[in-house]
């Protein structure tokens, strides 16, 4: 559509322009703009997804479901096995992290609590086969439907982590009657939802480096040129998509210590699983988190959200304004903490046992 109206005008300015010009000079012209424009068009569309189990595209290894529309969804199981568990819970995963990433949940928790954990590669990541409609609706329900076809029961918790926490806003707005309890760690704010005050919304989003700045102003105003802008070299591309994110000193004292998963999350091609991501994340959603009501009214489960003053990643000034327009949310605010907030001594067995059994 965007692409059309562009065409459209250019084709109009160059009716108005070519009055009074000669034959010669038009035909040398529309060549050139003949071959800027194949050029452009070229530059801008997306290269299509290598799919898994295709021709040429990587193995599939993972273990999968039919999801209703054909699509296939990978998915990894975690923890204590799901007929021992005493919780059963569906993991979102940050940005770059799929189903491998089962980080928030440790042996002891696992142990102590008895919790099955299931995390799945997001649509176009990893192995889960691409959705060019994908918003954070329709992936909340790729998630029903991995619990359904797993058999989590009538009700099961959500956590998301970074990115992934979106998603746990979704769940508290498409099947809260689903949840039993959520929990959102430092989940990345997509600055132009209505309800934040402009002026706040500002100040957050130039704390953010020129070149994310730039980034994710593409990915909302002008998602079409997502790919483009993230693949050309004329100008920085994200510092979070360059994996050269501004850090705060503890987040990099801890990343230095802790052993992640190696994702393959874009094996599949960037374009439909991280620039996807920044298209999703920073759109226009489909609802505002600060219009949800409790899906708790009678303290039956909780939500809770949990961020880093120090988190130079994600502005908690955000996060406090969140919180204070839904005071049902445990809110969590840990000082001196970065973006990898849950990798901090204790950290992750507080955010679960507050969930599951209510610890303060």
């Amino acid at each position: 559509m965007h692409r059309t109206i562009v065409l459209v005008l250019l084709i109009g300015f160059l009716a108005w322009a070519f009055q009074g010009v000669s034959v010669m000079y038009r035909t040398i012209i529309l060549l050139l703009l003949t071959g800027f424009l194949a050029w452009a068009f070229q530059a801008i569309l997306p290269p299509p997804p290598n799919i898994c189990g295709t021709p040429g595209g990587p193995p599939i290894t993972a273990t999968r479901i039919k999801l209703r529309d054909g699509r296939n969804l990978a998915y990894q199981e975690h923890g204590v096995p799901k007929e021992m568990a005493k919780y059963k819970v569906l993991f979102f995963p940050g940005f770059r992290n799929g189903r491998n990433d089962a980080s928030v949940l440790t042996p002891e928790i696992t142990e102590e609590l008895g919790v099955y954990l299931v995390s799945f590669d997001r649509p176009g990541y990893g192995e889960s086969d691409p959705d060019p409609n994908r918003t954070l609706k329709s992936t909340v329900f790729d998630a029903e439907e991995l619990a359904d076809q797993l058999e989590l029961g009538s009700k099961f918790y959500v956590i998301g982590n970074s990115m992934g926490g979106q998603l746990v806003w979704a769940c508290l707005k498409y099947i809260p009657h689903r949840l039993a309890g959520a929990t959102l760690i430092a989940p990345v704010v997509n600055y132009w939802l209505p309800g934040f005050p402009k002026n706040l919304a500002k100040e957050a989003y130039c704390e953010q480096l020129p070149q994310d700045r730039w980034a994710v102003g593409v990915a909302h105003y002008a998602p079409w040129l997502t790919y483009w802008w993230n693949t050309q070299k004329w100008f920085p591309p994200s510092s979070v998509l360059a994996d050269t994110p501004k850090l705060s000193p503890q987040d990099v004292k801890i990343l230095s210590m802790v052993d992640l998963p190696k994702p393959n999350s874009t094996q599949q091609g960037e374009f439909e699983s991280l620039h996807r991501d920044m298209m999703v994340g920073f759109g226009r959603w489909e609802f505002d988190p600060m219009d949800l009501t409790n899906p708790f009214p009678n303290n039956e489960g909780s939500v809770h959200l949990w961020h880093g003053d120090a988190d130079w990643i994600v502005p908690v000034t955000l996060q406090r304004y969140i919180a204070g327009r839904l005071p049902w949310i445990h809110y969590h605010e840990i000082a001196d903490a970065g973006h990898a907030l849950p990798f901090i001594d204790g950290m992750r067995e507080a955010i679960f046992k507050a969930l599951l059994l209510g610890e303060k």
